[in-house]
């Protein structure tokens, strides 16, 4: 490593309250949130801004391992592999794991101080059917928490059941803030809070229509699991013992609708975008970004890569994304004034190449039932509907049904880490032909908008695209497109 900066906290960690309660304690929120805190904190003597960080359903290593080293640990944002960042963070001054009993972190939410709840805890947590938005009212955890309100399990559970509870005791109600990667994420916050609510009292839903704030954000940073490599590196290489440690890139952007009636930090100050619609810049961030990646997981991942940065360093894979992002993304998306979406897309590449982070495809692939709908197939009906084609979508669509069979194009099983994993088994399992597979999973109304799924057009690209993969494998499948 040539160039290490260290940055180093400037203020007591013991001045600083928590104003605000964070649920979902990964590396995201660590690496992501958390930083824009600790670099606003720095600029202060005192705050009642600190971050108290919960899990509710795994890692409570990660919580008992915060509190063990008094909530202080370090990110390493990696602007290529020679030069580094090295960051220390002391934002987070509590954290909780409420696994089967949540009634500590209700109590958090409901107490006065807390004027702000922010949320990293993945699509599939909101349990809103993506295809349809609505609440998932099949899913048993939504049930429990439609039969039993005060003693949730699920997210929007826990977030009615505290609002309940501030607004029964003449307390003003916190404002929640999601930062996951869903497009309008926080109306869709707002839509499974308030849905449930409905189930438990109508005037409830509607208090909490009128006067719970839900700004929508759009969140950016390539965050990389951490792996025993990775830790070895950076005690090796920068004399790091962390076992908290994060890695990152440099790159790091927040844009968020300004609405929060109990106040807020001045994110601005450090970076953050503060507008009056986020919606143009989430949906650029899903369909350019997020979709390329799915696109380097899915067809990356069966031609045999194993990281962003080896598939990117395919020439075809790189004009593969160049194409999918400029003649199928771009064209979907309309954007302020001062935004180059040609230059957005150069950027991106140049982020893709960091082969410091060792970006797993594998780690991308996940959940992909949750997010094809905003990476790709909105973006798809709204190219389709203009007259537009989209063979790269359609590659990236097949690749990924092929993904969820479980079985790579040479047959090396994997696991499909996915809430519909069981019914994808299922299909394959009953259904032997590829035609019937891929017109099986196109069905899937979920996932499929059925205004999309029937188009003869799309149904036909997807279709041929899988036969090519399973007949001609993903290189070739890239090539072809990438010379047509």
């Amino acid at each position: 490593m040539n160039e290490v900066l260290r940055v180093n906290s400037r203020y007591l960690p013991e001045n600083i309250g928590t104003g605000i309660v964070h649920i979902g304690l990964g590396a995201f929120h660590r690496a992501h949130q958390a930083v824009y805190l600790e670099r606003w904190l720095n600029r202060l003597d005192d705050s009642d801004w600190g971050i108290c960080a919960a899990n509710i359903r795994s890692n409570r290593a990660l919580v008992d391992s915060l509190k063990a080293q008094k909530y202080c640990y370090h990110v390493a944002e990696f602007k290529d592999s020679e030069r580094v960042t090295l960051r220390e963070v002391n934002a987070i001054r509590e954290t909780l794991f409420s696994g089967e009993d949540k009634r500590s972190l209700i109590d958090k939410l409901v107490a006065s101080i807390t004027r702000i709840v922010t949320l990293t805890v993945t699509e599939k947590a909101y349990y809103i059917v993506p295809a349809e938005q609505r609440l998932n009212l099949d899913d048993p955890a939504i049930l429990h928490d439609i039969e039993y309100p005060h003693s949730p399990k699920t997210v929007p559970g826990i977030l009615l059941e505290a609002l309940r509870l501030r607004r029964e005791q003449g307390v003003a109600p916190f404002t929640v803030l999601c930062c996951d990667n869903m497009p309008e994420n926080g109306s869709r916050t707002k839509l499974a809070v308030t849905e449930l609510a409905s189930y438990q009292s109508e005037d409830l839903a509607d208090w909490i229509r009128s006067e719970v704030a839900f700004p929508n954000s759009m969140v950016d940073r390539i965050v990389p699991a951490m792996t025993d490599e990775t830790r070895e590196s950076l005690e090796r290489d920068i004399g790091i013992d962390d076992p908290a440690a994060i890695v990152c890139e440099a790159f790091s952007q927040w844009v968020i609708e300004d609405n929060f009636p109990l106040g807020r930090p001045n994110w601005e100050t450090v970076g953050v975008q503060m507008v009056a619609d986020v919606r143009p810049f989430e949906t650029m961030k899903l369909r350019m970004l997020n979709g390329s990646h799915s696109l380097l997981a899915y067809v990356g991942l069966l031609g045999g890569w194993q990281t962003v940065a080896e598939a990117i360093a395919d020439p075809d894979m790189t004009m593969l994304i160049r194409r999918y992002m400029h003649e199928e993304a771009a064209p979907t998306l309309t954007m302020p004034s001062g935004v180059v979406l040609a230059t957005y897309g150069d950027e991106l590449i140049t982020r893709f190449t960091n082969d410091s982070l060792q970006h797993q495809l594998i780690q991308i692939a996940m959940d992909g039932s949750q997010k094809l709908p905003q990476r790709w197939l909105q973006g798809a009906e709204a190219a389709l509907a203009e007259g537009r084609s989209i063979p790269v979508t359609a590659l990236g669509v097949a690749a990924w049904m092929h993904y969820v069979s479980g079985l790579g194009l040479n047959g090396t099983a994997h696991r499909v880490d996915d809430p519909l994993a069981t019914s994808f088994s299922q299909i394959y399992a009953q259904h032997l032909e590829a035609e019937a597979r891929v017109e099986a999973l196109l069905s899937m109304n979920e996932i499929f908008p059925a205004s999309l799924a029937r188009l003869p057009r799309f149904r036909q690209l997807v279709l041929d695209a899988y036969l090519a993969l399973a007949r001609d494998g993903a290189a070739s499948c890239m090539r072809n497109l990438v010379m047509s």
